[in-house]
């Protein structure tokens, strides 16, 4: 029976319409939750340390080799990887890529040995690898191009989150139960994960809910055109500054990550574990300032998209005058920890806006593969390079002397950044006459 609707009366959404408005909601938590095991599964290691060292007596370099060769094996795949997801299909790719990092840290728990937990420590980082930009590219598929930096800043945020509680769960369950249960009870949760995924996410219902780029909100396809070339990874100067600008920032935040909880030590004679404490609440921090950046810049760009350009410029100086002025012009002390926590809400808040960015400047069907790119960049120039770097420093002139450094490295990125806007709008033109003269051939 047909529904009489008068004027002035709101008709009742139809289960149809409600679930359109839900299916988006349930593929975000899904996924990252997902992303929350993904750092949980990796960080998870940094809890045992003491129990590893006590128990197979290894040293300071085969424990870090342990961390870094994830990282490593990340950075190395994520391009290929988030290809195949773009061919193969992304939401088949999240399962297979959830399973196998689940897998692999159960396999941590059981190994007997150094080499054995090498070896399974090098698959996380095979089923981890690409997971970040696939799925940032699932999120952005199924919401309206006006959200794109709030989600981009949202779901990367989940790496801080996903750490912190990897690191905390993992020392509460490995205290109670031996460091070998700490693996399996993140491996368990990993595979719970998948299989909600592997139900609610299909292929089928990602494109039935899929939004499509406008004119103003990504680049067209000529007629024909399945796929956009990969070649228009790097077709752009914004493209590329975006790429340079938003890595070259996460300096800052990866170096904060690993060395906070030294700095605090060594310039506040904190015991071990009340730093590290401390330095998880600023990690947290880190993350809700990715949120709220992200969510400022997509209302400050919802009419004016180059102000995501801005948005991006501020919050990198922000973060360079108040962590500048908490390592080089003030004492430890409360003010200190007001100007670095300051500092850090700030740090990695360009992570909305230049996701948003690589996403409006390359086309949805290598979206996957773009935000791999992204990705890389993030690794390589950031979150890879600042505690390597930062750790260099410090050997040579002590920690203190090298957290002072840190922080001008925004300045290097405010410059890419602010070359972007400058090349914004004439990328976006160089897009649509590649766009007009792909047609006319």
């Amino acid at each position: 029976m047909a529904m009489q609707v008068s004027a002035g009366v709101t008709a009742p959404a139809t289960p149809l319409a409600r679930t359109r408005r839900i299916f988006p909601w349930v593929v975000f938590t899904l996924t990252f939750g997902l992303l929350l095991s993904d750092y949980m599964s990796r960080q998870v290691l940094s809890a045992v340390f003491p129990l590893l060292k006590q128990e197979w007596g290894l040293t300071d370099t085969q424990l870090g080799s342990l961390t870094s060769i994830v990282a490593l094996t990340v950075g190395v795949l994520a391009v290929p990887l988030s290809l195949v997801g773009d061919r193969w299909g992304r939401a088949k790719s999240i399962v297979a890529m959830a399973i196998l990092w689940s897998l692999a840290t159960i396999g941590c728990a059981v190994a007997a040995s150094y080499g054995q937990l090498l070896g399974a420590r090098f698959l996380i980082g095979v089923g981890e690898a690409a997971y970040g930009s696939v799925g940032l590219a699932i999120v952005l598929a199924v919401f309206a191009a006006n959200r794109r930096a709030s989600l981009t800043g949202a779901f990367m945020a989940g790496g801080s989150f996903g750490s912190v509680l990897g690191v905390a769960l993992g020392g509460v369950i490995a205290v109670q139960f031996g460091w070998r249960w700490a693996f399996a009870a993140m491996g368990i949760f990993g595979l719970v994960l998948a299989l909600m995924y592997w139900v609610g996410i299909t292929e089928r219902k990602l494109a039935a809910h899929k939004v499509d780029d406008g004119a103003d909100t990504g680049p067209k396809l000529a007629a024909g055109q399945q796929r956009a070339k990969l070649s228009t990874l790097f077709s752009t100067p914004a493209v590329i500054l975006a790429y340079l600008g938003g890595g070259l920032q996460l300096f800052i935040a990866g170096s904060l990550f690993a060395w906070l909880p030294s700095y605090f030590g060594r310039s506040y004679a904190m015991p071990a574990d009340k730093a590290a404490k401390l330095a998880a609440l600023f990690i947290l921090v880190m993350g809700a300032g990715m949120i709220v950046c992200g969510v400022v810049t997509d209302r400050l760009g919802k009419t004016r998209p180059i102000s995501k350009w801005t948005s991006a410029i501020v919050f990198s100086a922000v973060s360079v005058a108040c962590l500048g002025a908490a390592f080089t012009a003030v004492k430890p002390g409360g003010l200190q920890m007001l100007l670095i926590a300051v500092g850090c809400f700030f740090a990695a808040g360009t992570t909305g806006p230049t996701g948003a960015m690589v996403a409006r400047l390359t086309h949805e069907s290598i979206r996957a593969t773009a935000f791999g790119t992204y990705t890389f960049f993030n690794n390589l120039l950031g979150l890879a390079a600042g505690p390597l770097v930062t750790g260099i420093l410090a050997d040579r002139f002590g920690l203190e002397t090298a957290m002072k450094y840190v922080p001008l490295v925004a300045v290097a990125a405010i410059v890419l950044l602010i070359a972007g806007r400058q090349a914004y709008p004439s990328s976006i033109r160089k897009l649509d006459a590649a766009a007009a003269a792909e047609g006319a051939k």
